[in-house]
């Protein structure tokens, strides 16, 4: 693994937080924060990753999902011609 440097700055509470923080963890103040904002990143990764929607929104996507597909006029004009060049 390959180390990269990162400097944080804190006032004196914060840092005071952060020190009794970490040794309550048994840990380094840099490994407990380090620790702390990977959590905290991933936690905010994987909701940003999530689609939420309403029910209502949900019955009408599986819907649509699971009915009937009917292409508009712009795309069985476009599956035609691809149909076309295939067998050309």
């Amino acid at each position: 693994m390959t180390a990269a440097r990162f400097e944080l700055k804190m006032d004196v509470e914060e840092k005071e937080v952060v020190a009794r923080a970490a040794a309550l963890a048994g840990t380094t103040m840099a490994a407990f924060v380090r620790n702390a904002a990977k959590e905290k990143a991933r936690d905010l990764l994987e909701r940003e990753s999530r689609i939420t929607m309403s029910n209502d929104d949900f019955q009408a996507l599986t819907r649509a999902l699971n009915g009937a597909f009917m292409p508009n006029a712009p795309l069985q004009n476009a599956m035609d011609l691809a149909r076309k060049v295939r067998r050309a």
